[in-house]
């Protein structure tokens, strides 16, 4: 209980109150431009509110063309710092950590959503996506520097790389998705380059003690687990990030690969030395006894997803109460209401098997 109300400090000097993160989350609640919405605000803000002490928004595309949902918040444009700035301050507000996850969906990003043919590592027959020429893949990794300093311009404590769910970073981790011959592509080395000069764009223009962190997934979207953990084991050597962010589904799985069967998924990154690297995992943690398994396990924080659309104040209620027992789906339109999600974001949950009834 004591472990989750611990103060965690990152190498780069931020301090979070807690072991308590709000995972990014779609949420389609922003407006077309890319800018920020009343809805979206209050969801964030009232998550911060509830205790979480790092308060992370929903993927914010860092080019027009890497916009993957309807409702995405954007970070690509200068239009777009007085909404994030509201955002950070009232994040801020309430002594949490603010966070924006920045992303590209590349193959994933709908052609009718963003007017043009979506890009890839390499051309994709199945999205209808082309290749990038190695002048846009350097041009990507700009514009998410860039990105990064624009969050930073408009008060946020940080950042995070969306490396996961089959975007586009993690299709360049992809030994079938990329199939470039250029130094983007080949070697997991070459695969990662992109990811790494992203990080060091970022480490060399935004300040010191500017958060840093990446989230990954281990397996699935044509992955190799030992690929990726070996690139958080040099992430980790190299000490450049705050923090590596697990997507695991659910922290308890066994991994797919048979290689790595016989102990859990998690296990596989947490029995790296880490240095001073911050590692976190999301996946299925609904109660207190999820969440201290979770640390006990040996992360340094959780990441929780629909425990904290269910409940805005998840922190602060297991603060008051070790045992208390989480709200069960499905649960009403209302109710959902009552936990700040707008109409757009109770539509997009009402999609999910078994959560709005």
């Amino acid at each position: 209980m004591e472990d989750a109300f611990r103060p965690l400090t990152f190498a780069s000097g931020a301090r979070m109150e807690n072991r308590f993160a709000l995972a990014p989350l779609t949420n389609l609640q922003s407006h077309e431009n890319g800018r920020l919405s009343d809805d979206e605000y209050r969801w964030l803000t009232l998550r911060a509110a509830g205790g979480f002490g790092l308060t992370m928004t929903c993927a914010a595309h860092v080019q027009a063309i890497g916009k993957g949902f309807p409702g995405q918040l954007g970070c690509h444009s200068d239009d777009h710092l007085e909404g994030l700035s509201r955002l950070a301050a009232g994040i801020r507000a309430h002594h949490s950590l603010a966070v924006v996850q920045l992303h590209h969906a590349g193959m994933r990003s709908p052609a009718e959503l963003i007017d043009t043919q979506p890009v890839c590592p390499s051309e994709n027959e199945e999205t209808g996506a082309r290749a990038l020429t190695t002048a846009e893949v350097e041009q990507l990794a700009e514009d998410f520097t860039a990105a990064a300093e624009r969050a930073e311009q408009a008060g946020f404590d940080g950042v995070e790389l969306h490396g996961a769910h089959g975007y586009i970073l993690c299709q360049f981790l992809s030994p079938t998705i990329n199939r470039r011959t250029d130094r983007y592509g080949g070697s997991a080395e070459n695969r990662a380059r992109v990811i790494l000069d992203i990080i060091r764009g970022i480490r060399d223009r935004c300040r010191p003690d500017f958060l840093l962190g990446i989230r990954l997934s281990p397996e699935r979207f044509d992955l190799r687990l030992a690929e990726i953990r070996e690139l958080a084991a040099l992430l980790m050597r190299e000490g450049r990030v705050d923090f590596i962010d697990l997507s695991l589904w659910n922290v308890a799985k066994e991994p797919e690969e048979e290689e790595f069967r016989g102990r859990s998924l998690l296990s596989v990154f947490t029995e790296l030395e880490r240095g001073e690297v911050r590692l976190g995992a999301a996946g299925k943690l609904r109660t207190p006894a999820d969440v201290r398994a979770c640390l006990d396990a040996g992360t340094d924080f959780v990441l929780l997803g629909r425990a904290a659309i269910l409940q805005h104040d998840f922190p602060e209620r297991m603060r008051a109460d070790a045992g208390f027992e989480p709200v069960r789906t499905p649960v009403s339109e209302e109710y959902l209401r009552s936990e700040g999600l707008g109409e757009a974001f109770i539509e997009y949950m009402s999609r999910w098997k078994g959560f709005v009834g």
